[in-house]
């Protein structure tokens, strides 16, 4: 049965790194949340305290009513898929993901008859059927991980934690997995933590998702919510691709070099402009607006991605053009500003 997982004010030392400074993150019962954070934010170290594979310095951790420190490993119920597999070499399939089942003491062990049972459904679960007298190494890369989370699921874990589930496989492999984890999850209902460095897998697959940066978490809601509503300046930067421009804010007016190129409700001051290229789009008309020259055009999917040096500003911009659309290297362009994010200046 899943339940609901609790990170409370925990706080994680190595040596003299902070490697989660205060964080807080409470987990609905049959949710399923991705961590997502460059190298080094403490993603991983998080996860790691959730399965108790860390002691934390302080703070707690709790499953549903019962602080995480009280119960055994075993009483836990966890569920953990590793990115590289950690599968037994030299068992079966079937061996492998009966492994927890057999491993559990006398009077909990199953009996034979039931464990066949069980590795049978999970096989049929992960689409593996037929595949049970096969070792690791005679799979796939996508095979070998769907028998990893078979052996998680094996024991009816009460929560499910996943490091970096698909890093090690190819992209469509890694595309395909995400649909059907999702579709698994929607099965399955069991609480579920992953870990990953993609920003699109988390975005497709999570309920929430959760974005930490140097130990701290900097923001958790739906893929929209972070995506569309981004609460720092970080979080809007490393979600997608956004320019940054410096501004001034004077009378609900952004200005760039005293002119006024979008309108906003910010109090006035000094700010940065973050802008997503495909927020930029070409007009003739009149109002608040950007110009500059295109220096280079770039063919990308349905768009063409421009680089404009913009009047007043110091970087070029990026913005993503339509096909079609009959602009050259060397042109002025105006681009109005359909959406953007305005944060305090550093």
């Amino acid at each position: 049965m899943s339940v609901p997982v609790i990170v409370d004010n925990v706080h994680k030392r190595f040596d003299a790194f902070p490697a989660l400074r205060g964080v807080s993150l409470d987990i609905a019962a049959g949710e399923l949340v991705a961590l997502l954070g460059p190298s080094g934010s403490g993603k991983t170290t998080l996860l790691r305290v959730i399965a108790g594979l860390e002691t934390v310095d302080s703070g707690r951790v709790l499953f549903g009513d019962t602080e995480m420190r009280s119960l055994s490993l075993r009483d836990r119920r966890i569920g953990f898929v590793f990115q590289h597999y950690a599968l037994f070499k030299t068992m079966s399939v079937a061996d492998n993901i009966a492994f927890g089942l057999r491993a559990r003491p006398r009077r909990e062990r199953p009996a034979p008859a039931e464990i066949r049972r069980r590795v049978g459904e999970l096989l049929e679960l992960v689409q593996l059927q037929g595949l049970d007298d096969r070792f690791p190494a005679q799979l796939s890369g996508g095979q070998r991980q769907r028998v990893a989370l078979a052996r998680a699921l094996a024991i009816e874990p009460r929560v499910l934690l996943l490091d970096e589930p698909f890093g090690a496989l190819d992209a469509k492999v890694r595309k395909d997995l995400r649909s059907w984890l999702r579709e698994l999850h929607a099965r399955t209902g069991h609480t579920t933590v992953f870990v990953t460095h993609d920003q699109e897998e988390a975005l497709e697959l999570a309920d929430r998702v959760a974005i930490l940066n140097e130990g701290l978490i900097e923001q958790v809601g739906s893929s929209d919510t972070v995506y569309d509503r981004p609460d720092t300046a970080f979080v809007c930067s490393f979600l997608g691709e956004a320019n940054a421009v410096p501004v001034t804010i004077s009378g609900g007016r952004v200005l760039l070099a005293g002119a006024p190129i979008h309108r906003t409700n910010r109090p006035d001051g000094d700010a940065t402009l973050y802008v997503r290229p495909h927020d930029l789009v070409p007009t003739d008309g009149a109002g608040e607006a950007v110009s500059g020259q295109i220096v280079q055009l770039r063919r990308s999917g349905g768009t063409r991605r421009a680089d404009i040096v913009i009047d007043g500003a110091e970087r070029p911009i990026h913005a993503d053009l339509p096909a079609a659309a009959a602009h050259a290297a060397g042109d002025r362009i105006r681009l109005a500003i359909n959406a953007a994010h305005l944060f305090p200046a550093a």
